[in-house]
């Protein structure tokens, strides 16, 4: 991992647990189990919830890759510790439940 996902997981784990799983080359974010969004190159994507778009309002709509569904590219806010909590608390109550694994 980089010192860029380091750091993105240090801001981020105060408020639960974070994963950043290595992914097409690119990396996804989990915050407590559940998908939020993804890390490419030094940028973070957030997945869009009514949280986001609040806490966001204002931040870039974008691809982060080919394929890829409109993410919130997030920047410069990651020293704000409480807007942090509230987006991953809030996103967290928002986004649907990970499907359980098919059995083979």
């Amino acid at each position: 991992m980089n010192d860029f996902n380091e750091y993105v997981r240090e801001c981020f784990s105060a408020t639960g647990d974070i994963v950043i799983k290595s992914m097409m080359g690119g990396y996804l974010v989990y915050f407590n189990g559940k998908l939020i969004g993804d890390i490419c190159g030094e940028e973070v994507f957030l997945k869009r919830t009514p949280t986001s778009d609040r806490l966001l309002a204002g931040s870039e709509l974008r691809y982060p890759y080919e394929g890829s569904k409109t993410l919130m590219r997030v920047f410069d806010r990651f020293d704000d510790k409480d807007m942090i909590a509230e987006l991953l608390e809030g996103m967290y109550a928002e986004l649907p439940e990970r499907k359980p694994k098919k059995a083979k």
